[in-house]
């Protein structure tokens, strides 16, 4: 992530811009590694967010809601005490680091006028919020560190705060383009461009490392000498874009829904696959890729033994499905011994007793020679008799394996539409509706968190063709039943995504009729709601509902339909975000 000084430069000419002649009103602290610092500035309220966790650590102006707690921890009170009603002078970066120094006009313990100092070090593990007096000594800190971790550099209380220990590296706002060049001349020719930026340079991130080198070759990981041309210009771009503070809030994503990563600079690098978003402010920036960040992430846990159940289930029926194919292809011998069975019996007269082997014309195949091995200890209709039951043992196996392979493979499709609805699910309930399904199928005799499917309405959502017709979209098996069999009447129009796991889509329709635009659209939003790849062209089978049957003990979101229309439209996000209900 791209949190590096380029970065801090940027965010830290914002909070000044923002809270600069801003006096303090509250401090709290929401979590273990979290500060939220409320801000009356210029007749308006602002927030700062600090966080030194060591996942998600930044420092940035937030509009996000964030629970006050009951009870302040020891460290919040110590804030409160030197910080509650100061004025904020100014932010400023530190050199060329990840660190910020917040200066404040208060008070000193005898109540006379004193500056004081919050340093915001934002550096991963090592990230932490240091409180400093005028003089700059330590008064306190988030993280202590004393002799005991470390004998570089300690953060206890009276102990002069230290800029955290330089490393071998040249400072890029103020290195030359000659001694660029010098460095790059003594590297490796071949080695990545990326990493000869991080090695020689403090302060880059690697994704801006990456990101100079694709603009100096074309390819992220292109090598020195495959950059040796434009790698120095672009890289001073860059610089300049810092040193003045020119940058742009941009937030990369890959799905219109998951940022995976952010910068100062328009990130080219992830090409056509990515959307590349420019936010109004920095702070903006930072809320909306580490709050959507850690829901996803929150998400992810809380959906951990959903998606254990059916891991292990898939490959369960994986393995089952192995198993059962290669005893199926074992049975292709049926055949063979009904051949024999029948030649054996027409020919019982030329058979003598006790033969071990005869050799027969084969009437089914030219009359071609054919030697069939016999049992000497039985007659040649007690041969036959054996091979037939042969034939009616594998027969009877290919039946059933037939079957069971049938099962398998619809146990396998339910366990698919299961994993595409939990990847879809973005709300908790969502997560619950998985689970109490789950439950219910079989697949987990206990499931925590689980919901009731009797008592609570399904989450489905709506969209609403240019025509006005309502649709109906469910977001997972047991929310598909409900707005097939329940919500719609036998005459709406129903969607689903063909050969794929996806939502069932149902249209509306009451006495109007539905032009071809509007069904175009409900098969849209059908082909969005699905696995179908984002953009492509996928094929929607659309009918009415009263086509659309359940069969007897299926799974639930199962259904069958033989009366049934067939249209091709584009996977198109843009088109089913625009139909949604505000």
């Amino acid at each position: 992530m791209a949190f590096d000084a380029g970065m801090v430069a940027h965010v830290a000419a914002e909070l000044d811009g923002a809270l600069s002649d801003g006096k303090i009103e509250k401090i709290y602290q929401p979590g273990r590694s979290e500060i939220v610092i409320s801000v009356r500035c210029r007749g308006d309220n602002k927030k700062m967010l600090i966080d030194v966790g060591s996942s998600n650590a930044r420092c940035n102006l937030t509009s996000m809601k964030i629970d006050n707690p009951a009870t302040p921890p020891m460290f919040c009170m110590m804030l409160r005490k030197h910080f509650t009603g100061a004025k904020i002078v100014s932010v400023r970066q530190l050199g060329f680091e990840r660190a910020i120094r917040i200066t404040c006009d208060a008070y000193d313990e005898l109540g006379f006028a004193s500056h004081k100092h919050l340093i915001v070090e934002v550096m991963g593990t090592y990230s932490n919020l240091i409180l400093t007096d005028s003089e700059d000594r330590v008064i306190g800190a988030a993280k202590q560190i004393d002799f005991s971790t470390t004998h570089t550099r300690q953060i206890i209380s009276g102990v002069k705060y230290q800029m955290p220990p330089a490393q071998d590296k040249l400072d890029p706002t103020v290195c030359t383009p000659e001694e660029f060049k010098k460095r790059a001349a003594a590297a490796d020719e071949d080695a990545p461009a990326e990493k000869f930026i991080i090695a020689n340079f403090s302060g880059i991130a690697p994704v801006v490392a990456r990101e100079i080198a694709y603009l100096a070759s074309g390819d992220a990981e292109g090598t020195l000498y495959e950059c040796r041309k434009t790698l120095c210009d672009e890289f001073f771009k860059v610089v300049e874009i810092i040193k003045g503070k020119s940058g742009k809030p941009y937030l990369v994503y890959f799905d219109k829904s998951r940022p995976v990563e952010y910068s100062f600079i328009p990130l080219t690098q992830y090409g056509a696959d990515s959307t590349l978003t420019e936010l109004p402010t920095f702070g903006e920036l930072i809320d909306t890729f580490f709050f959507t960040r850690a829901e996803s992430e929150r998400l992810h846990h809380r959906a951990s033994d959903v998606q254990r159940i059916l891991s292990n289930a898939e490959k369960r029926i994986t393995k089952k499905l192995s198993i059962l194919r290669e005893e199926l292809a074992s049975c292709d011998e049926d055949e063979k011994f009904k051949i024999k069975g029948d030649l054996v019996t027409a020919n019982i007269w030329r058979i003598p007793k006790g033969a071990k082997s005869v050799k027969l014309e084969n009437y089914y195949d030219g009359m071609k020679e054919v030697e069939i091995k016999l049992d000497s200890r039985f007659s040649a209709a007690e041969n036959a008799q054996r091979f037939y039951k042969k034939y009616a043992k594998l027969k009877s196996a290919r039946e059933h394996l037939t079957e069971q392979i049938a099962i398998a493979e619809r146990e396998s499709e339910y366990i698919k539409s299961v994993s595409y609805a939990l990847t879809a699910a973005s709300t908790e309930k969502e997560i619950a509706e998985i689970r109490s399904e789950l439950h219910e199928s079989g697949y987990a005799s206990r499931m925590r968190g689980g919901t009731d499917r009797r008592r609570a309405t399904p989450t489905f959502t709506r969209y609403r063709t240019s025509g006005g017709f309502e649709l109906l979209c469910g977001k997972n098996n047991i929310a598909n039943e409900h707005v097939t069999f329940k919500a719609a009447s036998k005459s709406d129009w129903w969607f689903h995504v063909k050969g794929q796991p996806g939502s069932h889509v149902v249209m509306l329709i009451g006495d109007r009729e539905p032009s071809e635009l509007d069904f175009t659209e409900a098969a849209t939003v059908a082909a969005v709601n699905s696995r179908s790849a984002r953009g492509a062209a996928t094929e929607v089978d659309y009918t009415r509902v009263k086509y659309v049957k359940k069969p007897p003990a299926s799974k639930p979101g199962y259904v069958i339909y033989h009366t049934y229309y067939s249209t091709r439209v584009a996977a198109d996000e843009d088109v089913a975000s625009s139909l949604l209900e505000k």
